[in-house]
């Protein structure tokens, strides 16, 4: 099933994602403004009753890509391959944005995520198996990278439901809604000294994964008009009790939100116009990860030593244009090459080239 437009939808996430950290940044932090902002706020957020700053827009449309697409793989690929690939996609270049933000933290050029002024050894070890995240408190050198706890838990259940995904596809995504509710009801109950707070932030992330998996069970002819209606209701009661129980760091317009962004990625992911094609939106979506990644470490820093000079606008277009450089190094000399390395070495030939083929116009 081709699926030409999902880096059209790449393109609108990633832009999301900035615009959010920086709407956060300059609103939040520095108490400023900027036209941009103003701008959103009257038309998406205002509007069209999206979450403030876009809060959550983005990763939403990357976890429904995500779910689309590997879901696929994962029907597709042996139980080995799937996590071989997997891991050779995303835990090089994970480790070494870790590594940069310890160091930088350590060098007192950026500051933690969670308000710490400097991180242990330990804290630091942890962070790169997403360990710190479960701390109470969380010490955090890498918010981000948190919605990787949501894609590897989605990914250890498709292969776990392997062959549900074959048999019976419409079970997968409704036992991960009842498990997802369970996960939140016991931190709702469970005394506090004994609750994993950062399992329910995974739990209220998943069912926009298991949307996407159930886009993909539709297009796919996999399952019934009414199996995929049970199935989006279970994602839907999920989404309603994580935010009663304010689970959610976006307000209570997360559902909606969601909505919105479930339509327009259904919409525009079998999209085959030119845009989809061109040079820059394919740039963009083979970069996301690694913009996502690194965008943080550098955006603020930038900022903050340019507005000065250029003033708010050309900061802005001053510190995009770092993160894309950024991103383009660690895309070049790590997420390709060590990708590749690792596939080479634990997948056959015919595995590998299987699996490039499978990926390359889908980035999943």
């Amino acid at each position: 099933m081709d699926l030409p437009g999902v880096d059209v939808v790449r393109l609108v996430a990633v832009a999301a994602v900035l615009y959010s950290h920086i709407a956060f940044y300059l609103i939040d932090d520095l108490g400023t403004g900027w036209w941009g902002i103003d701008l959103t706020y009257e038309v998406l957020v205002k509007g069209a009753g999206l979450n403030q700053h876009l809060s959550s827009v983005g990763v939403t449309a990357f976890m429904m890509l995500t779910g689309m697409l590997v879901t696929r793989s994962a029907i597709r690929q042996d139980r080995r391959k799937f996590l071989i690939a997997r891991a050779a996609r995303l835990l090089p270049a994970f480790w070494v944005a870790i590594l940069a933000a310890v160091v930088l933290v350590w060098l007192g050029i950026n500051g933690t995520f969670s308000g710490h002024t400097t991180v242990s050894v330990s804290d630091a070890f942890l962070s790169f198996f997403l360990g710190a995240f479960f701390l109470k408190p969380q010490v955090i050198v890498l918010g981000v990278v948190w919605t990787l706890a949501a894609q590897i838990s989605f990914y250890l259940w498709c292969v776990a439901g392997r062959s549900l995904l074959r048999t019976a596809p419409v079970a997968v995504p409704m036992l991960g809604a009842v498990l997802c509710m369970l996960v939140l009801l016991y931190n709702l109950y469970i005394p506090e000294p004994y609750t994993v707070p950062f399992l329910s932030k995974i739990a209220s992330t998943l069912p926009t994964l298991f949307l996407g998996q159930i886009v993909y069970f539709g297009w796919a002819g996999l399952i019934s008009l009414r199996a995929l209606l049970a199935a989006m209701f279970a994602q839907i009661a999920v989404i309603v009790m994580a935010t009663d129980i304010n689970v959610y760091w976006s307000g209570t317009r997360y559902l909606w939100t969601v909505s919105v962004v479930f339509a327009a990625v259904v919409l525009v992911a079998r999209y085959d116009g030119r845009f989809a094609r061109s040079a820059v939106v394919a740039w963009v979506a083979t970069r996301s990860y690694c913009i996502y990644l690194t965008h943080t470490l550098v955006m603020y820093r930038i900022y903050e030593n340019t507005v000065g000079l250029v003033g708010t606008t050309a900061a802005i277009v001053l510190l995009l244009i770092g993160c894309g450089l950024v991103a383009e190094a660690l895309y070049r000399s790590v997420e390709v090459p060590a990708a590749h390395w690792i596939k080479s070495r634990w997948l056959t030939p015919k595995q590998a080239a299987s699996d490039e083929r499978t990926a390359a116009p889908t980035r999943a």
